[in-house]
């Protein structure tokens, strides 16, 4: 009964800070407070700021600001101009045509951005012009820009894994490396749907590239080189042990700066853009995790995550439908918050709950970012739509019909991590067998 009440109480402060627009970080902490203050004895705000601290200074979460300054600086760069221009020739040939770009773009500037949000924004600035100039549909243009930039969330080095592997306690280049095949593989999938339809639609007639020689593709393909080295630099040093994360964002950091520089776009401006944009997106995700770990904390005084955890343990669900139940809760989740928020609002409660059921928190951590990217493109909320709708000018209800085939082909990539769990595993166990 005192479990039920706890619940009730939790959920109501949480729903009622919210409606009124205060910050989700806020927001976390305002309902750990009152759960401190009804359900405890400890002093609340000494309590409150010791957590804070403890959560705030780890060294591992420096990676989180680090690899947001180094996508900050990248989007300022001439890179969506140059990936279109280098991937162009080699995809336009290809069932599907030139759409593919948005796919592999995002793909690229994922390795070396953590938002999905930036991701979207340096891909389509450059790729609606040139698609519509093609008369390539207009819903798949969108669909799929929709779709793959939230490989941001998955592809490492990415802000959502960083955010659960502070919030569960996980190597943060385990997560990273778990993530990599899922991300090609989500992506290809994304591209098998655009060739399929392709194939199957009576109104797909662009206009067709002009044929290019081999030497050709491969001048084009100059562009690419500097970011593709950069993030082998970045994620093969995560791999062989010469550096850790936050070791590795600093290496990514500095050569986004000499990629920038060499371009000519770094100018006093654009740095100090960036590094105001860093600064902004990195203190806002550090308040939601230092409000989630005052939650976590006084969560775990009621022993309300134990109780759910046996509860559920109780109902003696299967591996299975546990994972289901969870795929449906955080779907309706994503509908009305963000995906980091929706990461460090729940762990509290459904850490325990994997962990009663013997999931490995390496791979679930992969399965929920998955589901978290569906919340990108689900209204009311989803963020990708808004970037979208103010890109586009379309109307939102337009925007989350032609991401709809997107939103599916993520419902079956959970299905694809369910019976094939080693597609998240097996590279961080590699890498763990690599000697350091």
């Amino acid at each position: 009964m005192t479990e039920l009440l706890a619940i009730i109480i939790f959920l109501a402060v949480l729903f009622f800070l919210l409606g009124t627009g205060v910050w989700v970080g806020i927001a976390l902490m305002g309902v750990a407070w009152v759960g401190m203050e009804l359900f405890t004895s400890r002093p609340v705000g000494d309590t409150m700021i010791t957590t804070i601290w403890a959560s705030s200074s780890s060294w591992t979460i420096t990676a989180l600001p680090l690899f947001i300054w180094m996508g900050e600086i990248l989007y300022r760069t001439r890179l969506s101009e140059d990936m279109f221009r280098g991937l162009s020739p080699w995809l336009a040939r290809l069932p599907g045509g030139l759409v593919h770009t948005n796919i592999v773009g995002c793909t690229v500037f994922a390795a070396v951005s953590g938002s999905s949000a930036a991701t979207l924004t340096t891909v389509g600035k450059m790729s609606i012009p040139e698609l519509r100039a093609r008369k390539y549909p207009e819903h798949i243009v969108i669909g799929t820009l929709a779709g793959a930039a939230t490989l941001g969330l998955m592809i490492p080095p990415s802000l959502a894994l960083i955010v659960y592997g502070v919030a569960v306690n996980q190597s943060i280049t385990e997560l990273f490396f778990a993530g990599v095949f899922p991300g090609l593989v989500l992506a290809l999938m994304f591209m098998g749907y655009v060739a399929v339809y392709s194939f199957m639609s009576k109104g797909w007639q662009p206009t067709m590239e002009t044929a290019m020689s081999f030497a050709e593709k491969v001048r084009n393909s100059r562009f690419l080189i500097p970011v593709m080295l950069l993030i082998f630099v970045v994620i093969g040093s995560m791999y062989t042990g010469t550096a850790t994360a936050t070791e590795a964002a600093a290496i990514g950091v500095i050569g986004s700066l000499a990629l920038a520089a060499s371009q000519r776009s770094l100018t006093w401006d654009s740095f100090r853009e960036s590094l105001m944009g860093a600064t902004r997106t990195s203190a806002m995700i550090m308040l939601i995790l230092a409000g989630a770990a005052f939650l976590k904390l006084s969560m775990g005084f009621t022993g309300l995550p134990r109780a759910l955890a046996d509860g559920i343990a109780a109902m003696e669900l299967s591996r299975f439908e546990l994972l289901m139940m969870l795929l449906v809760f955080y779907i309706i989740l994503g509908m009305f918050l963000d995906g980091i928020s929706s990461v460090v609002l729940t762990m509290a409660v459904v850490e325990p709950m994997v962990l009663e059921a013997g999931i490995d928190l390496i791979w679930f951590g992969i399965f929920v970012i998955v589901v978290v990217e569906m919340a990108q493109i689900t209204p009311p909320i989803g963020f990708n739509l808004f970037v979208l709708q103010g890109m586009t000018g379309h109307e939102m209800s337009y925007i989350a019909k032609a991401a709809l085939p997107m939103f599916a082909i993520m419902v079956v990539m959970c299905f694809v991590l369910i019976w094939f769990p080693e597609l998240a595993l097996w590279l961080p166990e590699s890498m763990r067998s690599v000697p350091q």
